[in-house]
Parts: structure tokens; sequence; C-alpha cells
């Protein structure tokens, strides 16, 4: 008993359980410190999921409510664009809605409408009418028995044309010998939701309605107004624009939609949709979403004169 009490107050004792102290000290500080950081971790995952989830439930409101607008009318009357605002769960939402009938759908628009979209974005007359080729080769099946010689171009890139409708705007980064720049120059203007060759005008972008122009073989000046005659007058032969006629009855059922979610605490947001109306059963179905896509213009289109 002697012994073992001198070996506890020996002074070389006393120094290794001091070290032993002072080693599980800083093991319980390491561990406060890695706690620390797992709780501060976690709040901001937990923050940026609610702010997630805040943003989906609202994108989910503004979709619901211009399918609500949209179906309060029959399908002649139908607004082809609007706007509106509302507030919900401390945020600030801007919705704004147009039609697909004014851009150009890649599958169905016919290759004069293709050059003339490509022209007025800057392409070269030949260039123009080659980009426009690739692309019919591209959403077109050769005939059977055929030789496909549109997949024959593909080869040097490893890859085979769809040779079928485009799935995606971005298909077009696909089809061969159009440059990457110019795609995404033209992708702002063109669908694969417009179900139609044809293209209203009145709501289209002013690329697009001059392209209409130029694929309606129109006589066009340098800014896409009808080119006037030497003397100040009409063009020989024209005609006065109908108002009533200068508006196509182009129409889609489908929708692109911003919403623009402005949060209390100075957090912005906006994503882009698309939807198509269905029924009564189904109202309307999400075709394309995309959250935090680069702030657009929200004016609304002007109806040409």
């Amino acid at each position: 008993m002697a012994a073992s009490g001198s070996f506890g107050r020996s002074p070389a004792n006393r120094g290794f359980v001091i070290v032993a102290v002072l080693w599980i000290l800083l093991a319980l500080s390491s561990l406060a410190i890695i706690f620390s950081a797992y709780l501060a971790a976690s709040a901001r995952a937990l923050a940026a999921s609610d702010l997630s989830l805040q943003t989906e439930a609202l994108v989910s409101a503004g979709l619901e409510l211009t399918a609500y607008q949209l179906t309060l009318t029959d399908e002649k009357t139908r607004p082809q664009y609007g706007a509106f605002h509302f507030g919900l769960d401390d945020a600030s939402v801007a919705v704004s809605f147009t039609s697909e009938a004014g851009r150009v759908d890649l599958n169905y628009a016919s290759k004069e409408m293709l050059i003339g979209l490509f022209v007025v974005l800057g392409a070269r007359k030949d260039a123009a009418s080659e980009y426009a080729d690739r692309i019919v080769g591209w959403r077109t099946r050769p005939a059977p028995g055929s030789e496909n010689v549109e997949a024959a171009r593909y080869n040097a890139l490893g890859y085979s044309p769809r040779q079928g409708l485009f799935t995606h705007v971005n298909e077009l980064a696909l089809v061969a010998g159009i440059p990457e720049a110019f795609v995404d120059r033209v992708l702002p203007f063109v669908t694969v939701f417009n179900g139609s060759p044809d293209v209203d005008p009145a709501i289209a972008a002013p690329e697009v309605a001059l392209a209409v122009d130029k694929a309606s073989g129109k006589q066009q000046d340098g800014f896409g107004a009808p080119a006037p005659s030497p003397n100040g007058g009409p063009i020989a032969g024209s005609q006065a624009p109908n108002p009533q006629t200068a508006a196509s009855t182009a129409q889609s059922p489908c929708y692109r939609i911003a919403i623009s979610i402005r949060f209390r605490n100075g957090h912005r947001t906006t994503s882009e949709a698309v939807i198509a109306l269905g029924d009564k059963v189904e109202p309307y179905r999400v075709l394309s979403w995309q959250n935090d896509v680069e702030p657009r213009s929200t004016a609304l289109p002007r109806r040409r004169g």
C-alpha cells in the first residue's frame, strides 16, 4: 500500500497524469470545434434547402395561377401573352407568360422560315441555306431503301443525326456545320413546343417577325419595313395591309412562363417553365422547368400595327 501511494505521488507520475489530462482536453476541444463546424454547415444546408423548397413552391403557385387564368377563356379568345404579380410566403413574385406560337419551331418550320431567321440573325444567305438543310436533315427520317447521305456527314463527329423530331432546343448544338456562337444567337428565338410551322408575328420578337416577312416573300428595306417606291407612294401591284388579316392566326396550347421571385431577405431568383394546356381532368402539364435562369426583360410584346 505504501509503495502504491508513493508511486502516485512521484513527480514523474504526476507529470504523466498532467500530460494525459491535457491530451484529453485537447481532444475534447477538437471535438467541440468539429461539432460546431458541423452545426454551422448543417444550418447553412438547411437554410439552402428551405429556400429551394420555397422557390419550388412559389414557382408551382405561379404555374397554377397562369394555367387558371388561361383556362378561364376558350381557345379562340385565350390571351397570347400577359403578366401578373402576387405576394406569398414573404416573397414577391412577378409572372409573365407568352404563347410558344411566337417562336420558330425547329421541328415544323419550313426551310424558308429557317433561312429567313438565320439571315436576320446575321448569317450569309448561302450559310443560312446550309444551316437550314442540316436542320431539316437532322429531323427527317430517310426513305426506306435510300442512301442515308445525311448520316455520312456525321461520321467524323462520332455520332449519328437523330433523323427524328428535336426533343430539346439545345440539340441544335449537335447539328453539323452550325457554329456554336451562332447556335447561342438562335436559341432565344426557337422552340420545340410550338407544334406548328406557323408563327404569330404579333407576339414574336422583332427578329422572328422579320423572318416571317422574309419567308413570305414580302419586299423589305433594311429595317424590315416594306420598301417604298421611288416617288414615296405604294409599290406598284402592292396592297395596303388589312388590319383584320395582318395578324397571324397561329396559336399554340403551350406557353412559356417566366417567374421572378424576390424574397424579403434580398435573395432573388428567376425560373422559366413551359406548360401545355390540357382539359378539365388534367388542366396543364409541365413540359420544361429551369431554375436560376438568366433574368430577361419582362416587357410584354407589342402588337404590330
